[in-house]
């Protein structure tokens, strides 16, 4: 996937006649893939190419930085995830306050038409562009007098509930992780380093990675994962898979301080030194709350028996 990092730059004939699916995608949910979908057909349909536009950063961290939400899918996971549903090329506007004076008008005319290209755009029901922040209706004539189609996207439901990167933000906080997963289609994963910790997993038995992401974490407890470590540093491709629990939290067992950690235990782990390699941890399922035990060795007995579940369900779980 070819990805350009402005409208300026994939401007002048790359996409001319092509389909662009245009969002914030943050977390290239069911909703988004339709989007996407919907332009991958477009673009077969007239022989052309598929490509996504979404900005950089999400608008509201720009518009309203005090109210931005937490990001599900920062920029190299979103790009590594549009890829992965067949678009041949991500446009990534940075989004400025300069850029967000922009008019309906002018985003359509000089963006999409004559800068870009394309002759078909595809977005959400929900979708406004401009300062004046215009809506389907208002972009469709627009769009068509300048020769172009603009095809809207019903909204996605999955048992019952809307799609949206709200929802899913909502039952991450919540810790269901499952919840989460069936909105976006897979497992809910965070991206990371592996940092030093204290070390007491390995005394206790249970050595531990010490992940530090910017990620989104679920709410505190302690989940059965998947994590890939290593990668070649352009993600995950050929990186050692283990399954293994993770808990995040703030150890009341042994730590009196508030900070938030994410430390996974990975399973059948070869014990080698992984200080400072990347890390990608997908969250499966929920097995407790994280809670304070009377004694270390009331802690360890618990761990014991996290692990022993989260591999019965690795064991049963799709992929094993």
């Amino acid at each position: 996937m070819r990805v350009y990092r402005s409208i300026v730059e994939a401007s002048g004939g790359p996409l001319r006649g092509g389909a662009i699916a245009v969002g914030n995608f943050d977390g290239v949910h069911h909703g988004h893939q339709a989007l996407l979908r919907a332009a991958r057909e477009l673009a077969t349909a007239a022989g052309s190419r598929a490509a996504a536009l979404t900005f950089e950063p999400h608008p509201v961290r720009v518009l309203r930085p005090g109210l931005a939400p937490p990001v599900l899918t920062p920029l190299p996971r979103k790009l590594e995830l549009l890829a992965s549903l067949g678009i041949d090329a991500a446009v990534v506007q940075p989004f400025t306050l300069e850029w967000a004076a922009t008019s309906a008008a002018e985003f359509v005319g000089r963006d999409l038409v004559d800068g870009l290209g394309v002759a078909g755009v595809v977005v959400g029901w929900d979708f406004t562009a401009g300062h004046e922040r215009a809506r389907v209706d208002a972009l469709r004539p627009l769009l068509a007098a300048r020769g172009g189609a603009l095809h809207v996207v019903e909204p996605v439901t999955s048992d019952g509930l809307v799609v949206s990167s709200t929802k899913i933000r909502e039952f991450l906080l919540e810790g269901k992780v499952e919840a989460a997963a069936l909105l976006l289609s897979r497992p809910y994963d965070v991206d990371g380093v592996v940092a030093h910790g204290a070390g007491r997993g390995r005394g206790f038995g249970f050595a531990t990675a010490n992940v530090r992401t910017e990620g989104l974490l679920p709410a505190n407890g302690v989940y059965v994962v998947r994590a890939f470590v290593g990668g070649d540093g352009d993600g995950f491709e050929g990186a050692a898979f283990h399954g293994g629990v993770c808990n995040i939290g703030v150890k009341p067992t042994v730590e009196s301080g508030a900070r938030v950690t994410a430390e996974a235990h990975l399973f059948d782990f070869d014990g080698r030194d992984l200080y400072g390699e990347p890390i990608r941890v997908a969250f499966l399922s929920r097995l407790r709350d994280e809670r304070r035990f009377d004694s270390i060795d009331a802690l360890k007995a618990q761990i014991a028996a996290d692990a022993d579940r989260a591999r019965s369900y690795l064991t049963a779980a799709p992929g094993g």
